[in-house]
């Protein structure tokens, strides 16, 4: 592998098997209201900051008299203990993460998890000490719609974006890490199973588990 070669990884559906969480987080959150989840409200909201959720949501819902800061706690509180109790690694996502450390390869984390879910996540999955940077999405100015998050992992990493590779299951990352001038691959996820045709024509490559990830970075 060529030195300063560097993977940016999703954490929700990507590195951990963890979806099911916010299944679970809506139906609930939503049933209190006595509402229940559209067929299509994870995928539009995948790629959006948390806090732009929470005001998408108010807005859709029409929840009256609700503020951002109350969702965002409420979410929080709901999936804090899956986190730290039951979400695991996907499949192969440790050894592959071992792996590329051993090669030299810089390793960052991208994800849309606000900070206190995330640490815990990764304390819980044994990932914690393997990155070399981890970026929350509220940290740049726009969501994984745009590329603003790759690049502030490449560069806390100190690489190149034309270096990079992203591992995402979300179609609006991929399409924007690609932007960014990264190779992006596609990671199966039930969250993506509706967009996983497209992910498959516009992702550089494309994966079930981290097995199959590829042994060397460009």
């Amino acid at each position: 592998m060529n030195a300063g070669t560097a993977a940016i990884f999703d954490l929700d559906g990507t590195l951990l098997d963890s979806m099911g969480v916010w299944d679970r987080v809506d139906t609930e959150f939503l049933a209190r209201r006595g509402l229940d989840v559209p067929s299509d409200y994870m995928e539009t909201i995948a790629a959006m900051q948390f806090r732009d959720i929470a005001t998408y949501t108010i807005e859709r819902f029409d929840l009256v008299g609700e503020r951002e800061e109350d969702l965002m706690d409420e979410w929080t509180r709901l999936a804090l203990h899956d986190y730290t109790t039951m979400v695991e690694p996907k499949a192969g996502a440790l050894d592959y993460l071992h792996h590329l450390r051993d090669t030299g390869a810089k390793l960052a984390v991208a994800t849309s998890m606000m900070p206190q879910l995330r640490g815990p996540a990764l304390e819980h999955a044994g990932m914690a000490d393997l990155f070399d940077a981890v970026v929350g999405v509220e940290e740049v100015a726009h969501g994984k719609q745009d590329p603003d998050i790759y690049l502030e992992a490449a560069a806390r990493c100190g690489v190149d974006a034309t270096q990079c590779t992203v591992f995402e299951d979300i179609l609006p990352g991929i399409e924007s890490a690609r932007r960014a001038g990264m190779q992006a691959w596609g990671v199966q996820d039930d969250s993506s199973r509706r967009q996983w045709r497209r992910i498959c024509e516009v992702a550089d490559g494309v994966l079930s588990d981290f097995t199959q990830a590829p042994r060397a970075l460009r």
